[in-house]
């Protein structure tokens, strides 16, 4: 899945989820289910999540939603196999963005 997020420091809990197309209430979830999200807070209590945020969530969203893992399964994945999953996850994402550009190059010949 390909997001695209403008270059911030910080995404509000909206623009995250219109980015994944998923509930924000999905969003909340995963935070509460998963240690490794931990968007910061401001005063009024609104989340604030940065890039690193983001990529894990990118993360799970891929071992529970492409590859279809329950979230006991997602979080043993992350637990024992995170850096291996991580590299793996990156190239992936990294192969699907050259594809994309390739694509839209080929659209404008």
């Amino acid at each position: 899945m390909h997001i695209n997020l403008p270059d911030k420091l910080y995404y509000s809990i909206g623009e995250v989820a219109e980015a994944f197309k998923v509930n924000t209430s999905l969003i909340r979830f995963w935070e509460k289910e998963f240690d490794v999200l931990k968007p910061k807070k401001n005063a009024k209590g609104n989340r604030k999540f940065t890039r690193e945020d983001i990529k894990n969530l990118q993360l799970i969203y891929h071992l529970v939603k492409e590859r279809g893992f329950t979230l006991e399964g997602a979080k043993i994945h992350l637990k024992e196999e995170r850096k291996k999953t991580l590299t793996n996850f990156e190239i992936i994402r990294k192969l699907e963005n050259i594809k994309a550009e390739l694509i839209k190059i080929k659209s404008q010949l």
